[in-house]
């Protein structure tokens, strides 16, 4: 019965860490549903507009010209929205069709009911791509993700194309130090953003702020001095002060009404301090590593909103495997790499090879209430312990001669020990 529970599957306990994987379709969808609905409201408020107008021009006149005209521009329109609405139903059967085989995904493990079972083995496969394929993409190498997820057969378990656009965004801010993707990003997302009460869209209203100050101070100083600017052309002298005041007019629009004045008073401060002045906190605010800044608050962003987790799935997954398959024993100071006589390590425990030994040196040690030691213990000169009467059925079907042990998990490849070499244990 023991044995029965032990190797019973858990389904709830298997799905915490897929969580997300519901969620993306979800949210994806919900947000092309807002897309067709804006478009919709929109196109119906022009057109009946347009309609009306139309109408009473033509009870005006009696040429058919300007109607007709008018006509044709309104079926253009439709046309167009048409156009528009079948991308976004395309996009919604994709989302439907990622939805229900992940359903599906989920389903089979439930259908599971042992550990042992050839089906739990394949289905653990499966997660397991699923999951290097987030850590691929999570990392940049959208390429290589999009290998294994086809090679594998998991495209509809996986969300490439969110990634790829992430990172677009990310690296316009982090490289390429232009906010434009990541404004659009937050216009669409709007609503919900302003709910959460994120400050992406006005750290990036505030960048765009410092961007026109520092090109004001640049462009006043190349037009005072008669030099060139860094891009190699003459300004004239009222360029600087042309850029400042479209500053103020930029924080007076977007920055005035965020409530932090401490933050206002800094940036307020950047009209009167040039960024070669190296004064803080305004120099700070000059500062290149702003945009780094920023793309790790939109990729946090970003994750928050579509319930992603910060680090990737594998990490978590990974730490907690081998937390718990984590001793004492693993990291000992008296072991060595080697198998040999006076190494306490096991040649069967995953925490003590070579690939995982130092990766799970900084994890902690799992946390048990319970000890579970086989009855009678001994142990043999290579350090490892079983029950007394397991070891004796192991050496009695192997042929082992009568006082001589020899040790299960190395078989008749291992040297063999006299039975007095074998001592007793005690767990205090």
């Amino acid at each position: 019965m023991a044995e029965l529970n032990s190797t019973k599957l858990n389904a709830e306990s298997h799905l915490l860490l897929d969580q997300p994987l519901l969620r993306m379709p979800y949210e994806l969808s919900r947000r092309n549903f807002k897309n067709a609905q804006r478009l919709i409201e929109h196109s119906t408020t022009s057109l009946t507009s347009t309609l009306s107008s139309t109408t009473k021009a033509a009870s005006k006149t009696t040429d058919p010209t300007p109607t007709l005209d008018s006509l044709d521009a309104m079926i253009s329109k439709m046309q167009g929205l048409k156009r528009k609405l079948s991308t976004l139903q395309e996009e919604e059967a994709k989302l439907h069709k990622a939805a229900n085989a992940r359903l599906q995904h989920l389903q089979d493990l439930h259908e599971v009911q042992s550990l042992v079972d050839v089906k739990y083995d394949e289905w653990s496969r499966v997660r397991l791509s699923r999951l290097l394929v987030d850590y691929l993409l999570r990392e940049g190498y959208a390429g290589s993700a999009a290998c294994l997820a086809q090679s594998k057969g998991i495209e509809d378990l996986v969300d490439v194309d969110a990634f790829v656009s992430c990172h677009k965004i990310e690296r316009s801010l982090r490289e390429g130090m232009n906010t434009a993707l990541a404004l659009d990003w937050c216009k669409e997302h709007g609503k919900e953003l302003k709910k959460s009460g994120s400050m992406l869209e006005f750290e990036l209203r505030l960048q765009q702020y410092i961007e026109l100050v520092r090109q004001g101070h640049e462009s006043g100083v190349s037009g005072m001095d008669g030099e060139l600017a860094r891009d190699g052309v003459s300004i004239g002298g009222g360029g600087g002060e042309v850029k400042l005041v479209e500053a103020r007019a930029h924080a007076k629009k977007y920055l005035s009404g965020s409530g932090d004045f401490e933050l206002l008073g800094r940036a307020a401060g950047l009209l009167a301090y040039r960024p070669w002045d190296e004064v803080e906190p305004y120099a700070s605010l000059y500062s290149p590593t702003r945009w780094s800044h920023l793309a790790t608050l939109f990729l946090t962003t970003h994750h928050t909103l579509y319930s992603l987790p910060p680090r990737p799935l594998l990490h978590i997954a990974l730490s907690a495997g081998l937390s718990a398959l984590k001793t004492p024993a693993c990291h000992s100071a008296y072991t060595s790499s080697s198998a040999n006589a006076s190494s306490s390590t096991s040649t069967v425990c995953p925490i003590c090879s070579t690939e995982l030994n130092q990766l799970a040196r900084n994890v902690p040690y799992a946390h048990h209430t319970k000890s579970i030691v086989e009855n009678d213990p001994v142990v043999l000169p290579s350090g490892r312990i079983y029950g007394r009467e397991r070891l004796r059925l192991f050496n009695e079907k192997v042929g082992t001669a009568k006082g001589w042990v020899r040790d299960p998990v190395a078989g008749k490849a291992e040297e063999l020990w006299k039975e007095s070499e074998v001592r007793r244990v005690f767990v205090l």
